[in-house]
């Protein structure tokens, strides 16, 4: 396509952008801020309260859920404004060919973004690359796709432009098809766009399906409490309504008082603790240099305890320095190194560090092996199976070359790759004796062999290097095809690589142990290299395995070993996929995996929480929960840190206001029973709840104790009941007490006291519930051993002064409170002194049982 009619077809057709990267419009967010269960239970309960004529309570449920409401959606709608920016700095560019000029038109291959990608663009693909829409095959050359991403299985596909299906043959397994959102594992080609956008089958998809994540522990049990208390609400508010009516004998006021009482079961500030606190553990992490794309990976990474890692670029440098060029006597070869370096120089496809020491290494030592008077024919390219990569190339000139003796061929298969995969291929060795080779014994190889662990155990990564010589008698260009090229080759020599350890992989290692999380590195590398690697960085190396050794072990053997073994080398990418299943089935584990290669893209998908970082390929960044812009394991540190916080401060609220709005509940009632009057009327009770809840939005600003964040957190469904029946009975003990002393020292069980009663009861109970918050949030004695965060502070201190004060106020008159004595204040100094001492007492016994608190 011209330039011209790209921008015709983008105009017509809009922007590459499927529906499931389509920002939600505000209204969209308002919509989900809104349509929560505990919002719609306070509309529906402040309408009927409308409907009863009482406005002031319908008001307050009102501006509750408006407050909630808004701050959610103020923060959905700026982490939505984020994550578009994100989707910025992760797009990659796509390569298109384009024609430009007026008369003559000249082709380009050009680099544009992905959303300008138009039907009938041709684009150019390598190993790494995500199609950017639906495409057709034109060239493709042993192309290995990866369709997880819509089948969420972990099955790859060999896609050829040759076939002709089938109209019978099913969607996905068409061969000369590749879908959006699919991913090269290996190979490289061309292709036609022939979908974009809305008309890609990924759009159809979601169009069809949504694109909901499956909920992980956390969720569902936020979800459960959610409905339990509910159920609660539901079973209470029928038997609250008859006791006040057998009280007041006015079903209206019975029927407003257990509105009330439901709204004050309601946890009206669950969604909103619960999103500010992922948002603000987000934002934690964005200055320890984590980008996160997955709100919920935020719990993942604090219940994480088992991290999988990649050894190169994570433990190492990622930098390849070329150290040795030997024969299979191990001496130094020129000759080896002049077919390594022509290797290099016309690999195309996925050039690596190794490619770039081997130029390096050449031009800085002088040699000049005149690539000029070589031309490269074909190219096999490197893939995650077979783990070498071949280049044909034929000689230009017509003379005599020390490497063509007499009759010698024209044309060299050049393979480079893993030495045993390219011992594999090889059926002679060459003797560097001017080209004289010889059958390959086994006993070469097991020389070969030994000399490349030998290598490896020093440290130093090995490669084998092998040619096959041909002849150009056969005419024109040679078809390539890796089983036949890649054959009967003749064994050259070995080269050899240093990448250092990283001087910060082994402190954030021992920091990762001390908090819980064992280290596995998952490695393609050789098993020698990976052992000396792992020693001087502190992984223990007492149990390790192979990828063939893997194979061979049936299901149960698998699982065992997979549990005991630190080092894996040799695996490819669908065996480090396996391996993160495995430690999944346990049931105990969430498993990380960190890494930002090709053949990382299985293993990142499969795990509870895919590392990458920001200079991986495009698609380990695409399949990634958290972006880590800088490649060192400190800053995973930080975010482990900064995740099990996140989800501490959770915590805290959902214990606190279970056992806060069941007891007052539970006190309710019982004071209800035994009163000719309600312990609070409907207003009191909202204001109370009112001011409560103000109190807790401080909770996400909270610290947590370092003992907290020192070991992985997971949700126990069985442990929130339990806390909750240890704990909850302590508040309704002292609430109890408080309505004995009203009601035997002030004789407050009257009706003419009802005032008096009314407005002791609304202030004890609001500083009963503000103090649960600094008891519960600390395993320690509260303000002695430990105390609350500023802003938390600020916040309780500020909400028990207003409580105090506002039955000597007009507004308290309004509400039907009166003043309290000042020996009443006396008396809530030794209940609470009390509450402070019984409820230590019961955290102590509960810890010394469950071995933990929150």
């Amino acid at each position: 396509l011209s330039f011209k009619e790209a921008e015709r077809r983008l105009k017509e057709d809009g922007q590459n952008i499927p529906l499931d990267h389509t920002p939600a419009h505000w209204w969209q967010l308002f919509g989900n801020a809104v349509l929560h269960p505990f919002n719609i239970i306070l509309i529906v309960l402040g309408v009927l309260s409308f409907i009863a004529g009482d406005y002031a309570n319908g008001s307050i449920m009102l501006v509750l859920v408006l407050v909630s409401v808004g701050i959610r959606f103020n923060q959905e709608y700026s982490s939505t404004r984020a994550a578009i920016k994100l989707s910025e700095m992760l797009r990659s560019p796509v390569k298109v060919q384009r024609c430009a000029g007026r008369i003559f038109q000249t082709e380009l291959i050009v680099q544009i973004d992905q959303r300008d990608i138009v039907p009938g663009d041709i684009i150019c693909f390598t190993p790494g690359d995500i199609f950017p829409g639906d495409v057709r095959l034109l060239k493709a050359q042993d192309l290995i796709v990866s369709q997880s991403s819509l089948t969420g299985e972990s099955r790859i596909i060999e896609k050829t432009s040759d076939s002709r299906e089938k109209r019978s043959t099913p969607l996905l397994e068409l061969r000369n098809i590749c879908f959006m959102g699919t991913a090269v594992v290996s190979g490289c080609g061309t292709g036609l766009v022939i979908a974009t956008g809305s008309k890609t089958y990924v759009s159809t998809i979601f169009s069809t399906l949504g694109e909901a994540r499956p909920l992980d522990a956390f969720a569902k049990g936020v979800r459960c409490i959610s409905y339990a208390l509910i159920c609660i609400m539901i079973a209470t508010v029928p038997l609250v309504v008859v006791c006040d009516y057998y009280t007041i004998y006015d079903w209206s006021k019975g029927v407003l008082f257990g509105i009330s009482v439901a709204v004050a079961l309601t946890p009206q500030m669950l969604p909103l603790i619960v999103n500010t606190n992922l948002a603000r553990g987000a934002i934690a992490m964005a200055r320890e240099r984590c980008i996160i794309k997955s709100l919920v990976s935020i719990q993942n990474m604090g219940a994480m305890d088992i991290l999988c890692i990649d050894k190169t670029g994570t433990l190492t440098m990622d930098r390849a320095i070329m150290v040795h060029h030997l024969n299979n006597r191990g001496s130094p070869s020129e000759r080896i190194l002049k077919f390594a370096f022509l290797n290099s120089y016309f690999k195309t496809v996925l050039k690596s560090p190794i490619d770039d020491a081997i130029l390096a290494h050449v031009y800085t030592s002088g040699y000049r092996f005149e690539p000029s008077k070589w031309r490269k024919v074909d190219e096999v390219p490197f893939d995650f199976t077979r783990r070498r990569v071949s280049v044909v190339v034929e000689n230009n000139t017509s003379g005599c070359d020390s490497d063509r003796p007499h009759h010698s061929p024209d044309r060299f298969v050049i393979t480079k790759g893993a030495l045993l995969e390219v011992l594999k291929s090889c059926s002679f060795i060459d003797h560097d004796h001017g080209g004289e080779t010889m059958p390959l014994t086994s006993e070469d190889r097991q020389r070969v062999l030994q000399m490349g662990e030998q290598l490896s155990s020093d440290g130093l990564q090995v490669l084998g290097l092998a040619i096959r010589m041909m002849s150009k008698e056969t005419g024109g260009e040679i078809v390539v095809n890796d089983e036949i090229m890649e054959c009967n080759m003749v064994f050259l020599g070995l080269l050899t690589f240093f990448d250092p350890p990283k001087d910060s992989a082994k402190q954030a290692l021992q920091r990762l142990a001390k908090k819980g999380v064992s280290a596995k590195v998952l490695t393609g590398d050789s098993l020698a290299l990976a052992i000396k690697v792992c020693k001087e960085v502190g992984i223990g190396t007492s149990h390790v395995i192979t990828g063939p050794d893997l194979e061979i072990l049936n299901h149960d053997e698998f699982h065992n070993t997979i549990k005991r073994v630190t080092v894996l080398a040799r695996l490819t990418p669908v065996q480090k996929l396996h391996v993160i299943q495995s430690l999944q089935k346990d049931g105990k584990h969430v498993v990380g995996y960190l890494g930002d290669g090709i053949n990382d893209s299985l293993a990142l998908n499969a795990a509870d929480v895919g590392i990458s970082v920001d200079s991986g390929v495009p698609v380990a960044k695409e399949l990634a929960d958290i972006i880590l812009l800088e490649k060192d394991l400190n800053v995973l540190v930080s975010g482990v840190e900064c995740g099990r916080i996140t989800y501490g401060n959770t915590m805290k609220y959902i214990k606190m206001s279970l056992i806060a709005n069941l007891s007052s509940v539970v006190s309710l009632v019982i004071a209800a029973m035994f009163l000719r009057f309600e312990p609070l009327n409907t207003r009191q009770l909202l204001v109370q709840n009112f001011l409560y809840n103000v109190g807790q939005i401080a909770i996400p600003w909270d610290k947590m104790e370092e003992e907290y964040a020192k070991n992985p957190q997971y949700w126990s469904s069985k442990g929130l009941p339990l806390f909750t029946l240890w704990n909850g009975p302590v508040c309704s003990l002292f609430d109890t007490a408080n309505f004995f002393f009203l009601w035997l020292y002030y004789g407050a069980n009257k009706v003419s006291k009802s005032r008096l009663f009314q407005s002791a009861w609304f202030v004890e109970g609001l500083l009963m519930q503000t103090v649960i918050i600094h008891v519960i949030r600390t395993q320690k004695i509260p303000f002695i051993q430990d105390t609350a965060s500023w802003p938390l502070l600020c916040s309780t201190m500020a909400v028990s002064a207003l409580g105090i004060s506002i039955p000597f106020t007009p507004i308290g008159r309004i509400m039907g409170l009166t003043d309290l004595p000042p020996t009443y204040f006396g008396f809530l100094t030794v209940l609470f002194l009390g509450y402070f001492i019984v409820s230590h007492v019961v955290k102590r016994a509960y810890i010394l049982v469950f071995k933990k608190w929150l």
